[in-house]
Formats: C-alpha cells, sequence, structure tokens
C-alpha cells in the first residue's frame, strides 16, 4: 500500500540541477525485523533539514522500470512511501528541498514530472513529455525494511593551516 503523495512546484520556476546546493551526506538506516515487527516492515524517508522536502523515487516492479512521485515530508519528520516487505532490492530516489534549492541526485536517469506522477519505463523521457534527472541508488539488501535519512549538507570551508 502507497502513502498519499503531494503535487508540488517551486514558487518562481521549477529546477532540479541547475546551480543545486551540494548535499553532502545522506546518511542510511537500517531496521533489521528483530528491531520491528513485520506488520511495521516498509520504506521510508525522514527529513532531517529544516526544509520541507519533495521526494520521488524509482523501482522494478518485475517487468519495468516505474518512478513516482512526489511525496513531500515536512522538516524533522518521515514518511512511508511503501508499506509492507520491500518488492525490491534496489531503490533508487531524487529528492530537492522546497526553499533552499538544495538535492538529493545520482547516476540512475529516470523520469519525473512536476505534478503527481506515475510513470512506466526510463526511455526517451523528454519525448513522452517529461523531465529527465538523476536518481541516486539504495541497495537494501536482503533487508524487509529500509529508512533512508536526508540530512543538511555539510558547510565547506576554505580550510587553512
Amino acid at each position: 500500500m502507497r502513502s498519499s503523495r503531494n503535487n508540488f512546484a517551486t514558487s518562481t520556476k521549477y529546477r532540479f540541477r541547475k546551480n543545486a546546493l551540494a548535499i553532502a551526506c545522506v546518511a542510511f538506516g537500517v531496521l533489521g525485523p528483530q528491531q520491528i515487527p513485520s506488520a511495521w516492515a516498509d520504506f521510508r524517508a525522514c527529513n532531517k533539514t529544516e526544509s520541507t522536502v519533495n521526494i520521488a523515487i524509482g523501482y522494478r516492479d518485475g517487468v519495468d522500470w516505474i518512478t513516482e512521485g512526489w511525496w513531500t515530508i515536512e522538516k524533522n519528520t518521515c514518511d512511508t512511501m511503501f508499506s509492507g516487505d520491500l518488492a525490491s532490492r534496489y531503490y533508487y530516489l531524487y529528492a530537492v528541498q522546497t526553499d533552499q534549492n538544495g538535492e538529493w541526485d545520482g547516476k540512475a536517469y529516470m523520469c519525473v514530472r512536476q505534478k503527481k506522477f506515475t510513470i512506466r519505463g526510463i526511455e526517451d523521457c523528454v519525448a513522452r513529455g517529461y523531465e529527465r534527472t538523476g536518481f541516486f541508488e539504495i541497495d537494501t539488501g536482503e533487508q524487509s525494511s529500509w529508512t533512508v535519512q536526508l540530512t543538511e549538507p555539510v558547510e565547506q570551508g576554505t580550510g587553512g593551516r
């Protein structure tokens, strides 16, 4: 069962990768079956930032690639993307902060759009009327539950001696 998803649009213009804030730290937390009842097994994301975050997720359904979005997660809260045991070992995630231009992305390119979506297939995104953006890979191993922690970027100083 999937949780409800929300539409999103940025206030001035739609942006994915342009001038993005470098996001240096994404921590993954895993809860094993001995730590959590199987009825609670799911795929969750926790927003540990001071901004609202919009999330899209990609996965293989056994036949084709599927991308879905958007889940809106308020600051310092968590949300469940998929309830029940994980159906796939690999998931792909793209997230963007709504007010600070930060993003969590990667090199696995998939289709997205501004409004709420479920898209089958990852080929020819632009030709089919979608945006193409990079997702980062999450290897859940053999876990039945997984939680992704989205954290604030690490400040990068100028250094010195």
